[in-house]
Parts: C-alpha cells; sequence; structure tokens
C-alpha cells in the first residue's frame, strides 16, 4: 500500500473524481482518498507515476508521501487567509460605493458622485479584481466542468458569473439599472472565508496527530570509539551505546546497560505516571527522561522503532473511511450535477410563473451558491482523525477506520486468557515434600533439572530457587520427554521432573490440582515432591471485565488450560462463560460460532491468537507495545490493560455518534437550504446570504467533530447496565463442546466453479448445527462437519435453495 498527498480538493466529490480516476488505472485494488487530510492510500502493483499521472489528468495534483499526515488544513490556511484579506480590501469600498450608497445615502467622492456610469465602472473595476485575487474558483471550477466532473468550486463559479454576467449586460443597456456586482464578489470573497476557517479547524483536528511526529528527538548522545558525540538522532545505529540525562528523549528503542532513571512514557502509552528504569530493562523512543542518568544499547533505530510505527499507523487509518462514509460518498456522485438541474429548474419555473429574469436568475444563483457538498465530505473524515488522535494519545492504535466504528457495535468480548486476563507467567504457589525429603531438597532437585530448560514453568521454578537463595545440585545427561517432562542426573541420581506417571508413579492418575499447574519431582519410581504453579489474574482485569459488561457486552474467556484452572479463572473475574481445552484452531472456530448472530471482539496476544482474530469482526491485540506490526489485529492495546478496551468501545460509540450528528447536519442543511435559497417557502434569501451560509455549514461540521478531544471515554454514569440473555444458545449446545459431532458428505449436481462452491458452502454454514461445510466442485460433492442430530433434509433443503440437486445415490 502506498500513500500519496493530494492537492486541489475542494468538497466530497472531488475526493470522489480521484478516486474514480485512480481506480480506473490498471494494476489499482483499492483507493481511498481523504478529504481531510488531502491524502490518498491506494492498493495494487501499479508504479506510482501512472497514480499521478491520472490523478493529474482528473485536475489535480499528486505526489507521494512522506509518511507524515499532510492535513490540508495547515497547509492551505496561510494562502486562504491572505486571500481573503485581500478581498476584503476591496470588498469594503465596493460594498460602501453599492449598497452604502443606494440605500443609505452615503456620501460619494467627488469623481463618481452625480454618474451612475462611474458608479457602475467603479463597481465593475472593484469586482474584476476581487474575482482575479479569488481565480481558482474559476479555473478549477470551469475546468472540472468542462470535464463532466463539477465541484463546489463549480457552483461558486456559476453563481458569482452568472451574476457578474446579469450586471454587466444592466451596465452596458441601462445605466441606471439595478446591479448585482457585489453580490458577484461577495459570493467568492464569503466562500474563502468559509474554507479558510474550515482549513484552520480542519488543521486543529489533525493536530492532536502531527503532534506525535515532533516528539521524536532530534539529537543524541553517542559513546563511539570512547568519547561522547553529539550525533543526529536518525544517524544512531543498532548496537551505539547512548547517553540519556534528565530532560532528555530517547533516540532509540534499547537496552539499559548502566544506570537509574524515571522516565515518561506517556508519548507511547498514554500513561503519565513514570516509570523506574534499572539496567537490563527495555526503553522506547520519543519517552522522556525524568530524573537520573542512563547509557542504553540501541537494538531498533529510526522507522523500526514503536513510536515510529505509532507515527506510520495513525497516519495510515487517516487515509482510511470508515463504512459509514459510503453514504456521503453515494451521496457525493451526483450532489453537484443535481444541484446544477435544480438551479436550473428554478430559473425556468420563475420565468414560466412571471417573475422576470432579474428574479429568476437571483433564485437560481443563490441555489447554486448555499448548496455545500463539503459538510456530507467532512462529516466522517473529520471524526475519524479527531478520534484516532484521541486514541493514540491513550495508547490505543487503529489500524483502520472501519474497526474505529465496528468495536463500538459489538456485543461480545472474547478474551484470550494467558497475557490477557492472566500475567502470562506461572509463578510457583506451593511446594509439597514427600517422605524424607524436605520442600527446599524439592525445588533444589527440580531447579537443577530444570535449569537447562527454557520452558516457562522451567524459570518459574529456578526464579524461586534464586530468589529464595535455594542452592543447585550439580547436574547432567539432560534429557527432555515432550508431553511429559525432562530428566537429568543431580544429587546422586536420575532426576525426573514432569507429569505424576511420569515422575515416579507410571500406573497412578495425577493428583488433583485445583485449577494449578503441577511440577512433580521424583526418580522414576517414587514421587519426592510437588511444585504447584499458578498464572495469576491481573490485578485489574475483574474491573476491567466489569467495565465492559456495564456496556452491555458479554464476555467469555477462550484457554487451553484444562478445566479446573479456567474455573478459577472465571470465578474470579465475574465472565459471562468460559471455554478451556482449546487449541488455536478451535478458538477460531467458537468465534465463527458466536459471530453467526452477533457482533464479536477477539481479544489475545497477537500471534498464537492468530487464527482467532482474524475470524472476529474486530481483532484486538493486548500487550503488543513492543511487537505493533501484528498483522492480524486490527486494533492495538499498548498499555497491556483489558482496562483501555472498555475505553475504545466508549470512543468508538461517541465517534459513531459524532458522525451521525455531522452527517445529520450536512443533510439537513442542504435538504432546507436549497429549497429556501430556490424561494419554495415563499422567503427569498440573497446571494451573499446563501454564501455565508454554504461556508458556515462545513465550519460548523468540524467544530462539532474537535469535540471529540473533549468528551470522556473513563467509565461514567452514562454506562448503563444492560442485560442479555442466551438461553437459546445454550439449548443449542453452543457451551457444550464435548457434544458428539457427525460428517455427513452429499453428492451434488450442477457446481461449476469455485463462486458455486462458496454458495453452497455459505448456505449450509447457515444451517443451525452445523460447524463447517467444504464443496468441491471437481467430485461433485460437500463435506459437512456437524451435530450429530443434524437433520439431513435441512441439509439438502439449504443446497437445492441455491439452485443446485443433490444426488440420490
Amino acid at each position: 500500500m502506498k500513500k500519496y498527498d493530494v492537492g486541489g480538493m475542494s468538497c466530497t466529490a472531488c475526493s470522489a473524481a480521484v478516486e474514480k480516476a485512480v481506480r480506473s488505472v490498471d494494476g489499482v485494488d483499492n483507493c481511498s482518498v481523504s478529504l481531510l487530510t488531502a491524502s490518498m492510500t491506494v492498493e495494487g502493483d501499479v508504479s506510482p507515476s501512472k497514480i499521478i499521472k491520472a490523478v493529474k489528468k482528473a485536475g489535480y495534483t499528486a505526489s507521494v508521501s512522506e509518511g507524515e499526515i499532510s492535513g490540508g488544513g495547515n497547509k492551505d490556511f496561510a494562502l486562504l487567509r491572505l486571500r481573503f484579506f485581500l478581498s476584503l480590501i476591496l470588498l469594503i469600498p465596493l460594498m460602501y460605493i453599492s449598497m452604502g450608497h443606494h440605500m443609505f445615502g452615503a456620501p460619494l467622492p467627488a469623481f463618481l458622485s452625480g454618474s451612475h456610469l462611474r458608479i457602475g465602472i467603479a463597481e465593475l473595476i472593484l469586482t474584476v479584481l476581487i474575482l482575479a485575487v479569488n481565480y481558482k474558483f474559476f479555473t478549477g471550477g470551469y475546468f472540472h466542468l468542462f470535464k463532466l466532473n463539477p465541484n463546489m468550486d463549480s457552483l461558486v463559479a456559476l453563481g458569482s458569473t452568472a451574476a457578474f454576467s446579469f450586471s454587466l449586460y444592466i451596465l452596458i443597456s441601462d445605466p441606471m439599472g439595478h446591479l448585482y456586482f457585489e453580490s458577484a464578489a461577495m459570493i467568492p470573497a464569503l466562500v474563502t472565508l468559509g474554507k479558510m476557517l474550515e482549513a484552520f479547524s480542519k488543521g486543529k483536528a489533525t493536530d492532536a496527530i502531527r503532534a506525535l511526529s515532533k516528539m521524536s528527538p532530534k539529537e543524541a548522545t553517542v559513546i563511539r570509539n570512547g568519547e561522547e558525540i553529539v550525533v543526529d538522532a536518525g544517524s544512531v545505529e543498532i548496537g551505539d551505546v547512548c547517553i540519556i540525562k534528565p530532560g532528555e528523549r530517547i533516540p532509540a528503542d534499547g537496552i539499559v546497560v548502566k544506570g537509574f532513571a524515571t522516565v515518561d512514557q506517556s508519548a507511547l502509552t498514554g500513561e503519565s505516571m513514570p516509570v523506574e528504569k534499572n539496567p537490563g530493562d527495555k526503553v522506547s523512543a520519543a519517552t522522556v527522561c525524568l530524573s537520573g542518568y542512563i547509557e542504553i544499547r540501541a537494538v531498533a533505530v529510526g522507522q523500526e522503532t514503536v513510536f515510529s510505527g505509532i507515527i506510520r499507523m495513525v497516519a495510515e487509518t487517516s487515509a482510511t473511511k470508515a463504512p459509514i462514509a459510503r453514504i456521503a460518498d453515494k451521496v457525493a456522485q451526483f450532489f453537484v450535477p443535481s444541484v446544477l438541474s435544480i438551479a436550473a429548474v428554478t430559473f425556468t419555473v420563475w420565468m414560466i410563473i412571471g417573475k422576470g429574469v432579474e428574479f429568476s436568475l437571483l433564485r437560481a444563483i443563490s441555489v447554486l451558491v448555499i448548496s455545500c457538498p463539503c459538510a456530507l465530505g467532512l462529516a466522517t473524515p473529520v471524526a475519524i482523525v479527531v478520534s484516532n488522535g484521541r486514541g493514540a494519545r491513550n495508547g490505543i492504535l487503529f489500524r483502520n477506520a472501519t474497526a474505529i466504528e465496528m468495536i463500538g457495535r459489538c456485543d461480545t468480548v472474547l478474551l484470550d486468557k494467558t497475557g490477557t486476563v492472566t500475567n502470562g507467567k506461572p509463578v510457583v504457589s506451593d511446594i509439597y515434600a514427600f517422605g524424607d525429603y524436605s520442600e527446599e531438597q524439592v525445588i533444589s532437585l527440580a531447579a537443577s533439572v530444570e535449569k537447562k530448560s527454557d520452558h516457562p514453568i522451567a524459570n518459574a521454578i529456578c526464579e524461586y530457587a534464586d530468589g529464595n537463595g535455594i542452592a543447585y545440585e550439580e547436574s547432567d545427561n539432560f534429557m527432555s520427554y515432550d508431553g511429559l517432562g525432562v530428566s537429568a542426573f543431580a544429587g546422586g541420581r536420575t532426576v525426573k521432573c514432569g507429569k505424576y506417571s511420569f515422575a515416579g508413579n507410571p500406573s497412578s492418575e495425577e493428583p488433583s490440582s485445583d485449577g494449578r499447574t503441577g511440577v512433580y519431582v521424583g526418580d522414576g519410581e517414587n514421587v519426592f515432591g510437588a511444585i504447584y504453579l499458578f498464572d495469576s489474574v491481573k490485578t485489574d482485569s475483574a474491573d476491567a471485565i466489569r467495565s465492559i459488561k456495564k456496556l452491555g457486552i458479554e464476555v467469555y474467556i477462550l484457554t487451553g488450560d484444562n478445566k479446573n484452572a479456567a474455573d478459577i479463572i472465571a470465578e474470579e473475574t465475574g465472565v459471562d462463560g468460559i471455554f478451556s481445552g482449546l487449541m488455536p484452531a478451535e478458538k477460531a472456530e467458537i468465534v465463527k460460532r458466536f459471530r453467526k448472530d452477533r457482533k464479536v471482539v477477539m481479544v489475545g496476544d497477537g500471534i498464537n491468537d492468530a487464527p482467532a482474530l482474524v475470524s472476529a469482526d474486530v481483532g484486538v491485540a493486548i500487550g503488543a507495545g513492543t511487537d505493533i506490526a501484528i498483522d492480524s489485529a486490527d486494533i492495538i492495546l499498548i498499555n497491556s490493560s483489558l482496562k483501555d478496551l472498555a475505553r475504545t468501545v466508549r470512543l468508538s460509540r461517541r465517534t459513531v455518534l459524532n458522525i451521525y450528528e455531522n452527517m445529520f447536519w450536512a443533510f439537513i442543511y442542504n435538504v432546507l437550504g436549497i429549497p429556501l435559497a430556490a424561494g419554495v417557502f415563499g422567503w427569498t434569501l440573497s446571494p451573499m446570504i446563501c454564501a455565508a451560509a454554504m461556508s458556515f455549514s462545513s465550519v460548523c461540521v468540524v467544530t462539532n467533530a474537535l469535540r471529540l478531544n473533549l468528551i470522556t471515554i473513563e467509565e461514567s454514569v452514562s454506562d448503563k447496565l444492560i442485560k442479555t440473555k442466551r438461553k437459546k444458545e445454550k439449548k443449542m449446545g453452543l457451551f457444550d463442546r464435548k457434544k458428539e459431532e457427525t460428517t455427513v458428505v452429499i453428492g451434488v449436481e450442477g457446481m461449476m466453479c469455485p463462486h458455486c462452491e462458496a454458495r453452497v458452502k455459505k448456505a449450509l454454514e447457515n444451517v443451525k448445527g452445523v460447524k463447517e461445510a467444504t464443496a468441491d466442485h471437481v467430485e461433485g460433492k460437500v463435506t459437512v462437519r456437524a451435530d450429530a442430530d443434524i437433520d439431513r433434509s435441512k441439509l439438502e433443503k439449504a443446497i437445492t435453495e441455491q439452485g443446485y440437486k443433490v444426488k440420490n445415490d
């Protein structure tokens, strides 16, 4: 996927035109244009030169993006401000001469006094100058009009030109007639004012995100050849030792090799509380050393740091579109042509009624000027960008705009247990010694054997021994037995650590461990002792799950642990249910079954749970601050806390509400404004008032979106407790994993291609009780894995309803 900066767009019709032009290029798989950030993302195997050529042919400019959010707002604000103030300087005398003299009898300069012709010529000259200052409305507007791709500039150009041409005709034919030069000049001037305010607001919307880039340090102090030297942060290399002093930003991801410091990691995680860093601890680029002194060894530099990855992700997300934006995209395709048609009809109807050319033309001009496609185009992207920036500041990273919208619609959350709900690290909880052995001897022998293993359980046992000052025995002949345990010669004997039967009682069943993981120590004939370990629940998991449930969402845990261990976790966290003893593929199957009638969010570590994350409506990776490039996750929670999941849902719901507010305003404005300007309601609006109203519309939409910076995403009284009941699903056996299954093979005639296979597969998997269906058009059959009591006639009916025939053999 490549990103481009796009110039010259003024409304949603422009972004639609750019998308259409780029999509027509061979090799382009997908294209998304953001009016707010003046950017475009293109997917497909196509050279940038072809993309840029297509955009230029459509009447706009394009260049390969350097990675940052361009934010058309700040870039255009200065130019628009200059245009407006030049227009204002010329507009003041124009308004004085025209309206001040005619309406209020204001005195005129001597060279104009008493001559309507000279007054008209002065108005003409001032108007021409104002139109020249705002020439881009006319060059761009007419260019796109002649290309049969009219945009907002086309409406402004037509409205202003009509008023100017009519006034010029009156001036030549009857200098005593009423002129409308001030309307012709006021229209582009007021639209420029609106554009200037809109650009300022758009800049505010992207400021929070752009500020991320500014947090990257500019310089770094490194030790090279035994000397301290200051270099550009971008020239730090992997392996360099960097010196960090109080107040300095860390220039690279690294490991502390010397010293002690407290570090502000808020730029990365959103947490303002400082974190202590000692030798061996990891540090991240762009975080700030508050106090102390440390030396770090760089392990990731430049664009490979976690912080740079965050900036890239935020920029890419801001350029994508949420599903709800499709409404505005569809309207944009016919909005401007429809307005042109309405203006023509307005002029024709009033002429037929007998109102005359002047009245009819002013109504048509008002229709052209009051319509605002910009508000429609900005309704969704400005809210998405503000929400995206708000999330980034709080350690919530969205991969695309779809995730921002969809997670707020979820009603079910499925959680991986290890590392998500629990700490993901087993710790020794209990030690039992049998016969003449003491607890210390049991740990000593176990640690002596396990020290040569890299298994998490082995590390936990060795950490316990080290922490309690227990000495190791000399050991050799280390052996590992898959699924059973490990052994070695230690303390003058062979010691085995692992399952109960492996350690010393081959014919006996393993004693109950009450949900804990048991490691037994023996010599193959007798068991010396037992060590029990437990993966403890994170301190905030129970509160986080309660907070998620308060949002009306059901929460379930998926784990590979045994049922006893899973039940303990379920009781401690208060989840609605738990699935135990699952393999990764089985987790994905559970997700698919839930998705048949729910919106499902899967939360995991993004690696082992990749199949389940991809299968869900929204995949969330938690605790991935050091590996943000997890392709299977749609959202990444850097802080390793489930509390951020509830915050994410609240942010999503408030963002979607804000989008609906924006779209309502944009639609209602045009629905009411256009008929009002046409004179349908019996009132008449001057083109100048219509131009001011049009400018105000876009500013309102952007300002409303900026309110997302002020809303709370913490738990509040506005969170409603919604209790949901799923008795029907429980009767169906959704939570009964031991229900017997069967495989049904059915012959099918008429399947001709993979498309046919997909239709049959989808139809069968929608039948209750079906877990998986596989269709083969070559062999002419389908294989269905389903509950043992599945009704075959229902399967055959699902096939025939798709237009295929079931073989009777």
